[in-house]
C-alpha cells in the first residue's frame, strides 16, 4: 500500500477527477468519498511523508500545503475516515487534528468541499485554511 502524492496546484482538479468517477459508478451517490485534513505541525515532513506514503491505499491521494496535508480517498465514508484518523493518531502515537467532508453530503463540487472543509476546521481547530480558497478558484 502506498498512497500518491500530488501537488497542491492540481488539488481542486483531483477532486474534479473523483467526482466524474463517483458519479459514473455509484448510482446511488452515498458518500462516495472523503476529504481528509490533518496538520503535522511540530513533525518532520520526512517523518510524515515517509509514514503516510505507507498507510494509504494506492487508490488514495495524498496532497501537501506547507504542514497541511490532504487526503483524498475514493470509497471511504465518514467511519472509515475515522478509521484512518485512529490509525494515523496510532501511527505517530499522539493526536493529529484532523477533519473530513465527503462527497455528495458536504458539497457537489470542489469549491463546496473545500468550502466546507475550511469551515469545520476552522471551528473545530481554530485553523484558517485560506489555501483551500486558492485552490477552489484555480482554473483547471
Amino acid at each position: 500500500m502506498a498512497g500518491v502524492m500530488f501537488s497542491f496546484y492540481n488539488f481542486a482538479a483531483l477532486v474534479d477527477l473523483n467526482i466524474g468517477i463517483a458519479n459514473r459508478l455509484d448510482e446511488n451517490r452515498s458518500e462516495s468519498f472523503s476529504i481528509m485534513f490533518c496538520d503535522f505541525s511540530g513533525l518532520s515532513s520526512d517523518l510524515v511523508e515517509a509514514n503516510l506514503s505507507a498507510l494509504f491505499r494506492t487508490s488514495d491521494a495524498i496532497v501537501h500545503y506547507d504542514r497541511y496535508y490532504f487526503f483524498v480517498m475514493p470509497y471511504t465514508d465518514r467511519y472509515g475516515t475515522g478509521m484512518v484518523k485512529r490509525m494515523i493518531d496510532e501511527l505517530f502515537n499522539a493526536p493529529i487534528p484532523s477533519s473530513a467532508v465527503c462527497y455528495p453530503a458536504d458539497g457537489e463540487n470542489p469549491a463546496e468541499l473545500f468550502e466546507a472543509l475550511h469551515a469545520e476546521v476552522k471551528k473545530t481547530h481554530r485553523i484558517d485554511l485560506e489555501c483551500l480558497d486558492e485552490a477552489a478558484t484555480r482554473e483547471f
